[in-house]
C-alpha cells in the first residue's frame, strides 16, 4: 500500500535532518582533524620536558598542553564527583518522595538553573571565592575547588532531570515486585528501581561530563589560569583546554600559534570521545547485566 503524501514529506524531512546532523558534525570533525593533526605530537604535549619525567612529575611542563590535559581531566573528575550525588539523590527525591506541588515546584526550579547562562554561574562562583577569601582571612582564592563546585552547579540540572525521568518511567510491575516480597519503600529503591534505572541515568551524566569538559565561561572567572603547571592541591590554580583554546584563538602572535590551538581541540575532542565512550561501554555493560538477570 503507496504512503499517503504527507508521511512521506514526513519521512523525506526526517532523512533530511537526519543527514544535515551528521554532515555538520562531520565538517566541523574534519576541519578539526585537517587543521591539527599535523601539530598533534609530544612537543606539542610536553614542548622541551622529557615525555617520562612530565609524565612522573618529575619536572614540570612548561609550554606543553600536559599541564592543561591534566588540569581538565581533574576538573571533570571533581565536578562530576560532586555533583553525581547531589544529582542522582534529588532526582530520586522528585520522582519517589516529593508531594505533587513539591514536585512542580522544584521541577520548575531544576529547569530555570538549567535555563541559566554559564557566564552567570562563573560570576557567582567568582562571587562565592570573594567572600570566602575575606571571611577566611584573606586564605581563599581562585582555584580548582572552586571550579569544580561551579561546573557542578552547572550540570546539576541534567543529572536531576534524568535521574527523575528514568525512575518515573520504569513500568508499574517492576516498582510492586519488591514491595509484594515484603521489601521497604527505601530498599525497593535502592535494590530494584535504582538498579534497573542506572542505565539511563548514565546518559544524564555523559551530558554532564561534555558540558564540564567544554565551559569556558566558568572556569575563566574561578581559577584557571594560562601558565598554572599542574595543580598541586584543588586549592591551586588549574590549565585547562578549553581555556587555552580560547586564549590562543584572541590572542595568538602567529600562524603556528594558531596550529597549536587547533591540536588543542582535536585534543580536547579525543578526550570528550573517550569518557563518551567509556561511559557508553558502562551502559552496555548495566544493560547486559539487566537483560541476563532478567
Amino acid at each position: 500500500m503507496k504512503k499517503p503524501f504527507f508521511d512521506r514529506l514526513l519521512v523525506a524531512f526526517s532523512w533530511g535532518c537526519a543527514l544535515l546532523l551528521i554532515s555538520a558534525v562531520s565538517i566541523i570533525i574534519g576541519f578539526l582533524v585537517v587543521k591539527g593533526y599535523k601539530t598533534i605530537n609530544l612537543d606539542l604535549i610536553f614542548a622541551d620536558t622529557r615525555p617520562l619525567d612530565g609524565l612522573l612529575l618529575k619536572r614540570q611542563v612548561f609550554g606543553g598542553l600536559f599541564p592543561a590535559i591534566i588540569g581538565t581531566l581533574s576538573l571533570i573528575l571533581l565536578a562530576i564527583s560532586f555533583a553525581m550525588p547531589v544529582g542522582i539523590a534529588s532526582g530520586i527525591y522528585l520522582s519517589e518522595y516529593a508531594p505533587a506541588n513539591q514536585k512542580w515546584f522544584f521541577s520548575l526550579m531544576v529547569d530555570i538553573l538549567a535555563g541559566i547562562p554559564s557566564i552567570v554561574v562563573g560570576l557567582f562562583g567568582f562571587s562565592i571565592t570573594i567572600f570566602l577569601h575575606h571571611f577566611f582571612s584573606n586564605r581563599i582564592f581562585p582555584c580548582l575547588l572552586i571550579s569544580a563546585l561551579s561546573l557542578a552547579f552547572l550540570v546539576l540540572p541534567y543529572i536531576v532531570k534524568t535521574t527523575q525521568t528514568a525512575m518515573e518511567s520504569l513500568p508499574f510491575q517492576v516498582r510492586l515486585t519488591a514491595p509484594a516480597l515484603g521489601a521497604t519503600r527505601l530498599e525497593n529503591i535502592i535494590f530494584v528501581l535504582l538498579p534497573t534505572a542506572l542505565s539511563d541515568i548514565v546518559s544524564g551524566l555523559v551530558l554532564a561530563i561534555g558540558r564540564c569538559a567544554e565551559d569556558t565561561a566558568v572556569i575563566m572567572l574561578t581559577g584557571v589560569v594560562a601558565t598554572a603547571g599542574i595543580p598541586k592541591s584543588i586549592f591551586s590554580n588549574f590549565e585547562a583546554l578549553p581555556f587555552y583554546i580560547y586564549y590562543i584563538a584572541s590572542e595568538y602572535s602567529d600562524p603556528s600559534e594558531l596550529m597549536k590551538g587547533y591540536g588543542a581541540a582535536l585534543i580536547l575532542l579525543l578526550i570528550c570521545s573517550g569518557l563518551f565512550c567509556i561511559a557508553h561501554w558502562i551502559k552496555n555493560t548495566i544493560d547486559q547485566k539487566q537483560r541476563f538477570s532478567y
